[in-house]
């Protein structure tokens, strides 16, 4: 959602200022100074827990972010490298995190396997730093044993 309002933005920016008469510079400085004011206007609709996962499989990682959903049935699985799937899912009961489930799959035929399902039950620590939530987690799936290593930290600052 946040990536979708970036480029809406940033349509409407640039059709205002192709017909601003404004100079190269100006254009660049007008663009400069209200992505900043965009970018610290999210930063203020997004206040709450956030969780960040670091998820590696074959050498590449994947940076999965999460925050509280109304619905945890429609948080969707994240593919990763086309062998395995993540999902992070955060509930909220009255506007404080009450717990974090932590779901990895092994995606084989018919249907994917669950390697691992971790919960974390709160109270939570409220703190501006992030802090590991996980530690390294390494599961292994598959005839081949293929590897997943994930981490994922715990930012939850009060709004």
């Amino acid at each position: 959602m946040t990536i979708q309002l970036y480029f809406h933005f940033r349509q409407l920016l640039n059709r205002l200022l192709s017909h601003s008469g404004f100079s190269a510079v100006e254009n660049n400085l007008t663009r400069l100074l209200l992505g900043v004011c965009f970018a610290l206007s999210l930063g203020t609709c997004f206040a709450g827990p956030l969780l960040q996962c670091d998820v590696t499989y074959a050498g590449k990682t994947h940076k999965l972010k999460a925050v509280p959903q109304a619905d945890p049935y429609a948080v969707k699985l994240t593919d990763i490298g086309g062998r395995f799937f993540f999902k992070m899912v955060l509930t909220e009961v009255q506007s404080k995190l009450d717990h974090v489930l932590i779901y990895a799959y092994l995606d084989q035929k018919p249907r994917p396997v669950l390697l691992q399902e971790a919960k974390y039950f709160g109270p939570f620590t409220v703190s501006d730093q992030a802090y590991s939530l996980t530690g390294e987690q390494h599961l292994y799936g598959g005839p081949v044993e293929r590897e997943l290593l994930y981490n994922c930290w715990l930012l939850n600052s009060s709004p």
